[in-house]
């Protein structure tokens, strides 16, 4: 039961992430149309994703009644160490002359897979499956 319940865990953590990541992307590729640097439509479109896929896994993946504030700021917290390495990386690959939706990419698949974990091992640890009860 338990290794089911963690496989719909992570299809529906997969599913929303690709929602975000749409958002991201589409986000991102407006704002590179007006913004040639790319560590400024990086970040907008990273917060958009963020706010959208946090929103999304803490109701229906995590089930998770967690106090909000202290669930967003444990977020906050994971970004706060992969926001300013994967700018700085990605400006670093930029400059090497690295495509940068291919940057996005590989950015994004390293978000996902550190976010799932941190959120499953940190931000919602003991406190999964706790909405309506």
């Amino acid at each position: 039961m338990k290794d089911k319940k963690q496989f719909w865990q992570a299809v529906k953590f997969t599913l929303f992430s690709i929602s975000a990541g749409a958002i991201q992307i589409g986000s991102f590729a407006l704002l590179e149309i007006f913004i040639k640097d790319y560590w400024i439509p990086y970040l907008v479109s990273l917060v958009l994703s963020i706010l959208w896929n946090f929103t999304l896994n803490r109701r229906y993946t995590f089930k998770s009644a967690a106090n909000v504030p202290v669930a967003m700021a444990k977020v906050f917290g994971f970004y706060l160490v992969f926001t300013p390495l994967s700018t700085y990386l990605g400006n670093l690959a930029e400059g090497a002359g690295i495509n940068d939706f291919i940057i996005l990419i590989v950015t994004m698949l390293a978000n996902f897979v550190l976010e799932f974990l941190f959120c499953k091992l940190v931000v919602y640890r003991g406190q999964e499956d706790t909405l309506n009860k």
